[in-house]
């Protein structure tokens, strides 16, 4: 699904499979918003749990997160694989955000829930409600990047987000 979003959203060319851990190694993807504004987005792998003690390549992976100003954690919510939890995926990561050490756990971070033209509305809101009920506050994106709906909407918002952070940082810096 990572890999889907960033081959929807921007020129580049991820290797895109139907299994897990497709994804070896990052991939940069350059967004355009509007007629001059860009921004980069990555693709890394899948985090696993223990990937902050070095499990997998996910320690390698979460230091490239440590230079991003925005995180979005995509999704699966399909309902293809009856074993998989999408709500205890995120609590995994999350944990391995904390452990990590840096402040990656803190970082302004969304989670978007992909694969939406799979599920009724109806279960994509029970898995809103079981995602806050574990904890999140944050914002919630909804996308199916096989479709393309709401990803525009949530590029804007990525693009809205920068440039707010962007001008925080200019009105600090004059302090």
């Amino acid at each position: 699904g990572k890999s889907t979003l960033l081959s929807v959203i921007t020129a580049a060319k991820p290797k895109i499979a139907n299994y897990e851990f497709t994804t070896l190694k990052p991939n940069l993807g350059i967004v355009q918003y509007r007629d001059f504004q860009t921004f980069v987005i990555a693709d890394i792998p899948g985090i696993i749990e223990g990937a902050a003690s070095g499990a997998g390549l996910g320690l390698r992976f979460l230091k490239h997160l440590d230079r991003t100003r925005l995180l979005l954690h995509l999704i699966d919510i399909s309902e293809f694989d009856p074993e998989r939890d999408p709500v205890r995926d995120w609590v995994t990561i999350d944990e391995e955000l904390e452990r990590h050490g840096s402040d990656l756990a803190r970082r302004p971070r969304w989670v978007v829930f992909n694969k939406t033209d799979t599920v009724t509305e109806d279960k994509i809101d029970q898995w809103e409600d079981r995602i806050r009920t574990a904890g999140w506050t944050g914002p919630v994106y909804r996308v199916s990047a096989a479709t393309g709906k709401g990803c525009k909407a949530l590029m804007q918002a990525v693009q809205a987000s920068l440039d707010n952070q962007g001008k925080a940082d200019d009105e600090s810096a004059g302090d």
